[in-house]
């Protein structure tokens, strides 16, 4: 599946939907995805779609790296898998966020895409704005992040 780049404002209805930007939507199409799993990302205010195959993906990549037996790993299962809803494209290409998760992402009426590679982003802009680097950072990170080897 191609990946998702990009970044693209949209508005959100009265009721909550919003049209998931034509880039994207291509790229659904094209790996005939109409399903897409909506949660609240773990570490910032914003929530993420993943396409249903590669949640599935990580889902069982979660699973078999916990023990069933371990209470914690347990409740991390659990946590990960809680806030989770099915979103489905609708035929105009709008999806249905709930209000639950507008409210969480603090998302009123625009809202932000991003493409992440495998997932994209749902911003409240101004919120996404707070977590972007300075240049010097945004450098450093690059070259470290780059550089590091993948088994060390």
């Amino acid at each position: 599946m191609e990946k998702f780049i990009g970044n693209m404002d949209a508005k959100t209805d009265v009721k909550g939907r919003v049209f998931v930007p034509a880039t994207f939507r291509k790229i659904l199409q094209s790996a005939g995805e109409t399903s897409l799993i909506l949660r609240m990302d773990i570490y910032k205010d914003c929530l993420v779609l993943h396409p249903k195959f590669q949640w599935e993906n990580k889902l069982d990549q979660l699973r078999e790296n916990l023990d069933e037996f371990d209470e914690d790993a347990q409740n991390t299962f659990r946590q990960f898998a809680y806030l989770v809803e099915t979103v489905e494209l609708d035929a105009s290409g709008r999806i249905l966020i709930p209000k639950k998760y507008l409210q969480s992402a603090n998302i009123t009426n625009e809202v932000r895409f991003l493409g992440m590679g495998d997932n994209i982003e749902l911003w409240n802009r101004s919120q996404l704005e707070k977590t972007i680097m300075s240049p010097e950072d945004f450098r450093a990170n690059v070259r470290k992040f780059l550089t590091k080897p993948k088994n060390g």
